[in-house]
């Protein structure tokens, strides 16, 4: 999706088209959002959403309904998997042990069946989200403010505080990765440095965090809301590699 978000309007041809992604503060991620405004979704006879989650409630399908609305489509089918969480900001954050990690792909790759069988026959397939560990009470006003919150800690840090919302620690050895994971392409190495460039908009995926060899990107703190980076582990997905979160920007 991030390679083509320079694109006017993206062309599609499948009859078939599905958005996979993580659920990012309850929602969809700004590049998700911007990804389907742009697509040009003529083709499509069935559209599917899959969304990952760590166990938060989501009410994110509604919305990718609210942006298809505007092009005469809907989602036909919509599917949660549980997975394991990267935001190592918080103060009980635990890393996933290996038992973690395959206990719920055991799971996942059940559902995966089910869902790659519903798929294929086209069946319609909008399931009701109740098997979250935690939920939000809803509320428009509310909702609306928390799918703020995606963007909230950045703007806050660097527009309200005057500090970056990541930064790189005595730590950093000016290798470079976090520059090549960040989708967004809002890192510059400078003076073998990263530097988080303000007029560049971040997608919150926190791959420079988890991917940094050296555990140097930290999350500052933000009025209110203390971070616990340099005391807590990273997670990166144990199956994509640095690599792979890179060609991810290219067309």
């Amino acid at each position: 999706m991030v390679s083509l978000l320079n694109k006017k309007v993206i062309p599609t041809q499948g009859k078939a088209i599905g958005f996979v992604f993580p659920v990012h503060a309850l929602t969809i991620p700004i590049a998700v959002k911007k990804f389907i405004k742009k697509t040009n979704l003529n083709s499509s006879e069935y559209l599917f959403a899959i969304a990952t989650r760590d166990g938060s409630i989501f009410r994110g399908f509604k919305k990718i309904d609210q942006l298809l609305k505007k092009k005469n489509k809907h989602l036909n089918s919509h599917f949660i998997l549980n997975m394991c969480n990267n935001e190592s900001r918080h103060k009980d954050y635990k890393i996933p042990t290996e038992s973690d990690i395959l206990s719920l792909g055991k799971v996942v790759k059940e559902k995966l069946d089910s869902i790659q069988n519903i798929i294929i026959n086209k069946i319609t397939s909008r399931e009701i989200d109740s098997n979250y560990s935690y939920g939000f009470p809803y509320h428009p006003i509310l909702n609306y403010l928390l799918e703020k919150l995606v963007l909230w800690g950045m703007t806050v840090a660097e527009y309200i505080g005057g500090v970056n919302y990541f930064y790189a620690d005595t730590k950093c050895n000016s290798c470079g990765i976090c520059e090549r994971v960040y989708l967004s392409k809002k890192i510059k190495m400078t003076d073998n440095k990263p530097i988080w460039q303000k007029n560049v908009l971040c997608y919150m995926c926190f791959a420079c965090l988890n991917y940094c060899p050296e555990k140097s990107v930290q999350i500052n703190d933000i009025p209110g809301v203390k971070s616990y980076t340099k005391e807590n582990g990273r997670y990166s997905h144990p199956y994509a590699t640095v690599k792979d979160i890179s060609m991810q920007k290219e067309i």
